[in-house]
């Protein structure tokens, strides 16, 4: 195994790591613990959401509401090209 291949790898992993941890973390909240969290924070809309730089909201995170979620990926105030 050359040293490229050591890269390759370990980058790989580090890429699994940043997507996967987030993903695993939410699909062990509770319904309830969900809930809690996305509703702690209330935002009038993406307009002010893009406002105060907290684009975009993931579901699971403070003010994730599905209505504010367009096409339903679980990532709301998308940004807008």
């Amino acid at each position: 195994m050359s040293i490229g291949d050591v890269v390759f790898w370990a980058a790989l992993a580090f890429a699994g790591t940043w997507w996967a941890v987030p993903k695993v973390e939410l699909w062990m909240m509770s319904a309830e613990e969900r809930a809690a969290i996305e509703n702690s924070v209330t935002y009038s809309g993406c307009d002010q959401v893009r406002a105060l730089g907290k684009d975009p909201i993931y579901a699971g995170q403070p003010g994730y509401r599905t209505t504010m979620d367009g096409d339903g990926d679980g990532m709301a105030c998308e940004a807008i090209y």
